[in-house]
């Protein structure tokens, strides 16, 4: 069961509260943005959880909080600070306040990096380490140069054939482009397997120190029985 909390921050103190929340481990849930029929002006809601403090009110109760943070009474061409310096998944509702309402938010920032979100929080929600990630941004770079790789000499062989003809020389020429494509395979298998090493490694560091140390000797185990397999 989850509650919900509200408080009102004038538009000069909400970073001051977003890093409070930042700092107390909370997660960014949404924003949206609504106008007030009654005089014109905009109402802003940033909705977060408190990580932290739900893990503890779960633990003890099965309850957990949402907070709100509420920006009311804005003009709309007063400017307002953008929280994605704190939260970068604030990125499309602050995009979505100024395309539907014309909001003047300031300072959006985002950095994509091949992924639109990554969190390094514990559960409730999900745990995607600094480790994942840098692993998964590597598999995307390998997996790329792969592609790339597989490209050029696809292109290097139609370019053969067409100055040559089809027939012995688009034969020859068909022996790298089938080399490129088991290397960007070989790669495409070890970026994954990368990936999976590191994600693997964030579930053991969030388990309890004894049975991770179990799970890490269950994998040893299975990795020297797949060994002697491969090599029998």
């Amino acid at each position: 069961m989850q509650k919900a909390i509200y408080t009102t921050v004038g538009i000069d103190e909400l970073l001051a509260h977003v890093q409070a929340l930042k700092g107390a481990g909370a997660r960014f849930v949404q924003m949206h943005a609504e106008r007030c029929v009654d005089d014109g002006s905009y109402r802003l809601v940033y909705t977060f959880i408190n990580v932290r403090a739900a893990q503890e009110q779960i633990a003890q109760d099965g309850n957990y909080a949402i907070e709100n943070l509420v920006v009311e009474g804005i003009d709309r061409y007063q400017e307002i600070p953008s929280i994605s310096s704190y939260y970068p998944a604030v990125f499309p509702f602050e995009n979505e306040a100024h395309d539907l309402f014309g909001l003047a938010i300031t300072d959006m920032q985002v950095d994509f990096n091949g992924f639109f979100y990554q969190v390094s929080t514990a559960e409730p929600m999900s745990v995607i380490t600094p480790e994942v990630k840098a692993a998964r941004e590597k598999a995307m770079k390998v997996r790329a140069a792969a592609e790339a790789k597989a490209r050029k000499a696809a292109a290097e062989k139609a370019t053969a054939a067409a100055a040559a003809g089809e027939g012995a020389a688009g034969a020859t020429v068909a022996q790298p482009a089938a080399a490129a494509g088991s290397d960007a395979q070989h790669d495409d298998a070890a970026a994954k397997a990368a990936l999976k090493a590191a994600e693997m490694e964030a579930k053991l560091a969030a388990m309890d120190p004894e049975k991770a140390a179990k799970v890490r000797a269950a994998l040893a185990a299975k990795a020297a029985r797949d060994k002697q397999k491969e090599e029998a």
